[in-house]
């Protein structure tokens, strides 16, 4: 896929429109009647930890499921590879793994001391979407702590700490990347503050009378259609502004490979929160840049890259 800095300058149709309210088009059905649903194949998440201390860590945290229906996580605390745990159901230990936990001697340049990384974890009874999706949605916990400091914890068992006797770092969620495969039809949840609601979000494409070269995108949040894109053939990258929860976010396309590249097949959607006046909506910057920019503003961005099958 190119570089989203020329996204506009050849070809592409630029479709803006004046930001726009989720409550519009809030009488038209945002469900398909033909369209075929897909696989999410893996969730990345990139959260921004805070000590008391004032030092600032980033952890990303990968969900994924392979072929043979084995999930996959793994836990990588900075940029450095080397600083990451991995556990596979795959594996012929799992049973006794599912319940853990792994220490990682941090190198922090920025100190006099190594910072001393635990993560915990209990995915014994860990359920997940009809076991079709790769993240787990109750019954499980993951927690990292920094020098004995709670750091980040995920899942639904958080009493299971309430008698942990140590400070909780301040913890954000900057983005969540989803990988999708399959046809027309994407469905996710997203929360786009620490308060604000967590909203479904639904992504469609599918073709008009006219065939295949005049499909329309649709993408509703709540079961309420926000944007609709007709001949999405040469209308195939653009943007649009909604409000959510009092935030402006700006919604970004980008279907180029769908219809001109066979070998990819990946579009790319993004749900990205503006802080302020801030007057930058496209998509200009490279992720790692995206990540770690303006670490003191409160910013989310979702991105969702779905392979259409052939």
């Amino acid at each position: 896929m190119r570089d989203f800095g020329s996204c506009f300058s050849e070809y592409a149709v630029q479709v803006v429109s004046e930001t726009t309210s989720c409550s519009n088009y809030s009488n038209t059905s945002c469900f398909p009647q033909n369209s075929s649903s897909t696989t999410q194949n893996s969730v990345t998440c990139l959260y921004k930890v805070i000590l008391s201390n004032k030092k600032h860590f980033l952890i990303t945290v990968s969900w994924s499921k392979t072929t043979n229906v084995s999930h996959v996580l793994c836990i990588q605390v900075g940029d450095n590879p080397l600083n990451s745990f991995k556990l596979s159901s795959n594996s012929r230990v799992f049973k006794k793994r599912s319940k853990g936990r792994k220490a990682i001697e941090f190198d922090d340049d920025d100190d006099d001391h190594d910072t001393k990384v635990e993560v915990f974890w209990d995915l014994c009874e860990a359920r997940y979407n009809n076991m079709s999706g790769p993240e787990p949605i109750d019954r499980y916990y993951v927690l990292v702590t920094f020098d004995s400091e709670l750091g980040l914890i995920l899942g639904d068992m958080k009493e299971k700490f309430k008698n942990w006797n140590s400070t909780m770092a301040k913890c954000t969620l900057i983005s969540r990347q989803e990988h999708f495969s399959g046809n027309t039809l994407y469905s996710t949840k997203a929360q786009f503050c620490d308060n604000g609601l967590k909203h479904d979000i639904l992504i469609s494409c599918g073709g008009e009378n006219e065939g295949k070269n005049h499909q329309v995108l649709s993408v509703c949040v709540d079961k309420k259609m926000v944007i609709r894109v007709k001949r999405l053939q040469w209308n195939f990258r653009g943007n649009q502004s909604i409000f959510l929860d009092g935030l402006l976010v700006d919604l970004m396309w980008d279907v180029h490979d769908w219809f001109f590249n066979s070998t990819s097949g990946c579009a790319v959607f993004m749900f990205r929160t503006r802080s302020g006046l801030e007057s930058s909506r496209l998509w200009l910057e490279d992720k790692d840049k995206l990540m770690h920019k303006n670490q003191d503003q409160v910013e989310f961005s979702l991105m969702i890259y779905a392979y259409k099958a052939t």
